[in-house]
């Protein structure tokens, strides 16, 4: 990315706070390799002319910065991109321009991870694990009859099926991903809230791959997880302008800065 004036940054003001989009541009050019390893960054006072900000904002990003491990400071030698180790955090980078696209990113990035666990999870589950399935998904039925969002019961169903797929990394995985998977379910289950035919359809996707992981048929799981994910895209995609409000896009936001 290009140089940042003030003008740019305050355009950019209604995604985020300033430190927000320093870091954002710092970081991007960090992976572009406009700084390259072992390169120092500008000193604050250049950074905060560059940017049109504080030097407090240009101190925040810095700091966000290493606390993800990207650079590091010396007293004296100013601040310097370091080597990419084992060490630093894995983040999605993904680009919030369009709110429609940001959910279907990150539906994409579970087609393959879903499918994969459900087939395991056919294969491999014990009566135990099974049980734990067939409870979460009944969860889900008791809290959308309370009116409730049913995003944690709905999150605790692939959760339980990464745990009956018998290898541990699925769940780690689905655990880093739900930072961001929780709002990604939260838009598509509001906006699937909005129809009846919608609601039933994400009913009849979980039945078929709790179905098929119960007959232990990987096959027919791994279809089903893949169609269910398939069908998600589907219904955002069907959603009309009015779904895209002002608060679901705020909710939306958040898969940037997960957690908050």
């Amino acid at each position: 990315m290009g140089n940042v004036t003030q003008t740019g940054i305050q355009k950019r003001r209604a995604s985020g706070t300033l430190a927000d989009q320093v870091t954002d541009v710092l970081l991007h050019e960090i992976k572009g390799n406009k700084f390259p390893v072992h390169s120092r960054l500008p000193s604050e006072a250049e950074m905060a002319r560059r940017f049109g900000v504080s030097r407090t904002v240009i101190r925040e990003a810095v700091s966000r910065l290493k606390s993800e491990g990207l650079v590091g400071t010396r007293q004296g030698s100013g601040t310097s991109v370091l080597e990419p180790n084992i060490a630093t955090p894995f983040r999605l980078d993904i680009n919030l321009k369009d709110s429609v696209q940001a959910v279907l990113r990150v539906i994409e990035l579970r087609r393959g991870v879903e499918a994969e666990m459900a087939a395991l999870a056919a294969e491999r589950r014990t009566e135990t694990q099974h049980a734990r399935i067939k409870k979460a998904f009944n969860n889900i039925k008791k809290a959308e009859r309370a009116g409730q969002d049913g995003v944690d019961e709905d999150v605790a169903f692939h959760t339980a099926i990464s745990q009956a797929c018998g290898n541990p990394l699925f769940t780690s995985l689905l655990s880093f991903l739900s930072q961001y998977l929780r709002t990604a379910i939260h838009v598509t289950r509001t906006n699937e809230a909005q129809r009846e035919d919608f609601s039933r359809q994400v009913h009849n996707e979980h039945a078929a791959i709790m179905d098929a992981i119960s007959r232990k048929d990987p096959a027919a799981a791994r279809a089903a997880a893949l169609h269910h994910m398939e069908s998600a895209a589907t219904r955002i995609k069907a959603a009309d302008a009015t779904f895209w409000t002002q608060d679901m896009g705020k909710a939306v936001q958040r898969l940037a800065v997960p957690g908050d």
